[in-house]
C-alpha cells in the first residue's frame, strides 16, 4: 500500500519560513516524480512545484519562484519543499504527489497518481 506522509505545516507571520516534508512508503520515491499542490479556500487545487526522478532538476509556478525549493533525499524516501518570504497568499492546504507523467516538464493534477493526505500552511499578514 502505497502512502504519502506531509508534515512540517503550521502557522507563521508574513516573511517567515517553513520546512514541508513528505515521506513515502511502498514505492521508491526516485523513481517518481514528486511534486507539491496548494488548495485555498474557495480555490481549485493548483501546481506549486515539481522535482522529477532521479536526480532531477525542478520547476515551479510563478508565484513561488526565487522564495521556494524543492529537494529529495533519496535515501531516506523524502521529498521536501523549503518555503521563504512566506506571504498571506501562501495560505492553503499543501499535497504532496507522485506520478510517472510530467506536462510541461511538471506534475499536473490528471497525472498525479499518489496524493497525501495534506498539510495545512496559514500565513498572517
Amino acid at each position: 500500500q502505497v502512502q504519502l506522509v506531509e508534515s512540517g505545516g503550521g502557522f507563521v507571520q508574513a516573511g517567515g519560513s517553513l520546512k514541508l516534508s513528505c515521506t513515502a512508503s511502498g514505492l521508491a520515491f526516485k523513481n517518481y516524480a514528486a511534486g507539491w499542490f496548494r488548495e485555498a479556500p474557495g480555490k481549485e487545487r493548483e501546481f506549486v512545484a515539481t522535482i522529477k526522478w532521479g536526480e532531477g532538476g525542478t520547476v515551479y509556478t510563478d508565484s513561488v519562484k526565487g522564495r521556494f525549493t524543492m529537494s529529495r533525499d533519496n535515501a531516506a524516501n523524502t521529498v521536501h519543499l523549503d518555503m521563504n518570504n512566506l506571504e498571506p497568499e501562501d495560505t492553503a492546504v499543501y499535497y504532496c504527489a507522485a506520478g510517472t507523467s510530467l506536462i510541461n516538464n511538471h506534475l499536473t493534477l490528471s497525472k498525479v497518481t499518489y496524493w497525501g493526505q495534506g498539510t495545512q500552511v496559514t500565513v498572517s499578514s
